[in-house]
């Protein structure tokens, strides 16, 4: 009986209806597509490059929804309809083009964003020191015309003096189609286990499909070819989400970015992004993570998720950032912390001190716990098979046509656009292989056993963990500063190994794309084709935008006051840990503690078996974990939408009416707020055009 509680099934969250489910698969690939794909990388990239240089912001839904409502408006009225999946398809399309490419310096516009960091690391003076040994094949060197001149066309970037046509263009290209190849293949293969065996329930994954959805029913037709004078409820729900964005983008995002543009200071009636309450407490609270965050996304998305599972969430928060931390600084676990500093500062100190050994040790425990589960089921599914013909040959002839029930593991299909497992594991396989010869090509006195456990043990092993985290939770789970701990203790001292390509990728977030397609009932092939038309169209737009924006001003430079600010600080961080490896007294080298790390796995595997014991829903489990060490800003909306939707509008509106309801709710406001965004890029583009004209 406590096996049974403790399975993970399903629970009650936004679900698509049944006779959408019931639809048959289509290919979701048509001109739209491609004309699609060509605006977003025409208009929206170099949008999103200049947000990122100016404010260090991501155009995010923006790009995806005024995409994808404009190809229905142009439907709409040209008496054309739009199929969901080709809306979604068109809505991947967009958030790939215009997808961030470097997390800590706030730099999107496709693959060759890279070389504005490399290049700015080369020239840089927190790193003079060591610009020297930065190779030539990642960018060229300091006397060379390409960096003088802020030329990306000139030869040193497309043929490197030591390593011939591994050159840092060619290398960028190659990066970016041998990783699209790797995450096709291992994002499949752990979307089957997690979604068709596990039958994890992937509770984010309803929004960006019921948003298709509504989009795509607000372009149906009568059979005389009107549009229809009645619409369905999704698009009503869509609509009132989208006012709501709207009326909070305006507040939260439009009115500092206006009123930056011509006062010193900008209007900010919403902080962004939270309050940081962490020095003001603690005199009482010392080292705890106290602030508050205003976003209303993240009081939806409280709303989406299973009520247990932010419980869970929250009450790790409590007990580890609230009431823990205070507790082992007075125990002298955190040696490093000192009052007076910000949020972000205290949590990267605490992570070194403590938490970082104990966030690997559980991320095992989940990864132990899902292994172990996936036999199972596997098992499971095999016994049943094995008892359905033993039934049939036991009752004779006639039984063998009758009906078989519910499978309980989804089996692929054509019609879902399944491809052979081995073609899976095949691309990703040669995918990996791929990063591994570059990278011995490159650092070739790197030992090639830690490439190749990294390529083809961990990759895969945290992309399954990861994937089942978002399939119970919604997020990832991370394990930070891993590759930087390998160098250091591999004893390799060089420098260049910190810009190979080492193939260590998460790709946990491609099983809930795969679930996605599944639920707008978008054929799996659909995706393959929009990848193959994304490659040619990604490259020569990113290299002649970011060409484009390099030769008329440095970067960063005065004209881009957000990289001009924060770059120098992320060239420090980077110098710490480009020479880490060359010091032996790294802090990040002490901040694993293999004693900690099997603790706290042994920790994680405990409070799951005593969970099963008592009967508490692992989902609680899984949300503990996934809170350890956050603050409460990251807890606490989530537990008001939480309440708000369980004790207010699901009382309003009903249980299985508000579940309906919410994912399109939440797709209507992230593409109101995408709307807010856009005009907020409109007008910084425009003052920045017009700024030093003549008149």
């Amino acid at each position: 009986m406590a096996e049974d509680k403790q399975q993970v099934t399903p629970t009650p969250g936004p679900e698509p209806d049944e006779d959408l489910l019931n639809e048959p698969f289509q290919d979701g690939f048509s001109r739209r597509t491609v004309l699609g794909a060509l605006f977003v990388a025409v208009v929206m990239m170099p949008g999103s490059i200049y947000m990122g240089l100016v404010a260090g912001q991501t155009l995010g839904p923006a790009a995806e929804w005024v995409t994808i409502i404009l190809f229905a408006e142009l439907a709409r009225r040209s008496f054309a309809q739009l199929k969901r999946q080709e809306i979604f398809i068109l809505f991947y399309v967009a958030s790939s083009i215009a997808a961030v490419t470097l997390l800590h310096v706030a730099l999107s516009g496709g693959p060759f964003a890279q070389t504005m960091w490399t290049q700015y690391l080369k020239q840089s003076p927190q790193t003079t020191t060591i610009a020297k040994d930065i190779p030539d094949w990642v960018v060229p060197p300091s006397d060379s015309p390409g960096l003088q001149e802020r030329d990306l066309s000139h030869t040193d970037w497309w043929w490197s003096r030591s390593k011939g046509f591994l050159s840092p263009i060619l290398l960028i290209a190659m990066g970016y189609a041998l990783g699209r190849m790797m995450w096709l293949g291992l994002g499949y293969l752990i979307f089957r286990a997690t979604s068709d065996i596990e039958r994890l329930p992937f509770p984010l994954a309803p929004i960006a499909a019921q948003g298709a959805t509504a989009l795509a029913e607000s372009t149906d037709r009568d059979e005389d070819g009107e549009p229809l004078r009645k619409r369905s409820w999704r698009w009503n729900v869509f609509s009132i989400g989208a006012s709501m964005g709207i009326v909070f983008g305006a507040v939260y995002v439009l009115l500092p970015v206006f009123t930056g543009l011509f006062m010193a200071k900008p209007v900010m009636i919403l902080p962004i992004p939270f309050v940081d309450f962490t020095a003001d407490v603690e005199h009482l609270l010392p080292t705890s993570l106290i602030s508050l965050s205003f976003d209303v996304m993240l009081l939806i998305v409280g709303m989406i998720l299973p009520f247990k599972l932010i419980l869970g969430t929250c009450i790790t928060v409590l007990l580890t950032s609230v009431i823990g931390n205070p507790i082992l600084h007075h125990f002298g676990a955190f040696k490093h912390w000192t009052p007076g500093n910000a949020l972000l500062v205290n949590q990267m100190v605490l992570n070194y001190d403590f938490w970082l050994s104990v966030t690997l040790g559980l991320a095992l425990s989940v990864a132990l716990i899902g292994i172990v589960g996936m036999v199972k089921a596997l098992a499971r599914q095999a016994g049943k098979v094995r008892s359905e013909r033993r039934r049939k040959a036991q009752a004779g002839p006639d039984a063998a046509d009758a009906p078989a029930g519910p499978a309980p593991v989804r089996q692929p299909s054509r019609q879902r656009g399944d491809f052979p497992v081995w073609v899976a594991a095949g691309m990703f396989l040669l995918a990996t292989t791929g990063f591994a010869i570059v990278s011995h090509e490159l650092v070739p006195d790197f030992p090639v056993w830690i490439i190749l456990i990294f390529g083809f043990l961990w990759t895969p092993l945290h992309s399954y963990i990861s994937a089942r985290m978002i399939g119970l939770t919604g997020r990832p789970l991370q394990t930070p500063f891993l590759k930087e701990t390998v160098f250091i203790t591999s004893g390799y001292r060089q420098l260049d190994i910190w810009f190979a390509p080492i193939p260590l990728f998460d790709f946990g977030w491609t099983a809930q794309r795969f679930r996605e397609l599944e639920l707008t009932r978008t054929k799996f092939t659909s995706i393959v084709k929009a990848e193959l038309l994304m490659l040619p169209i990604i490259f020569v737009c990113s290299f002649l935008f970011w060409w484009f924006f390099w030769h008329m001003n440095q970067i960063p430079s005065d004209q881009f006051p957000w990289a001009a600010r924060l770059w120098p600080v992320a060239a420090r961080q980077a110098y710490l840990i480009f020479t880490a490896n060359s010091n032996d007294q790294s802090l990040l080298l002490q901040a694993i503690e293999p004693s900690r790390i099997g603790i706290s796995m042994a920790v994680g595997l405990g409070l799951y078996g005593a969970f099963a014991v008592f009967g508490v829903p692992a989902i609680v489990f899984y949300g503990m974990i996934g809170g350890v060490c956050l603050p409460t800003h990251a807890g606490l909306p989530l537990l008001i939408g939480a309440l708000l939707g369980r004790y207010y509008f699901s009382r309003k509106f009903g249980p299985e009416k508000w579940r309906r309801y919410l994912p399109v709710l939440a797709a209507g406001f992230s593409c109101g707020m995408g709307l807010a965004g856009m005009t907020a890029v409109a007008l910084s583009l425009i003052s920045q055009c017009t700024r030093k004209l003549p008149f």
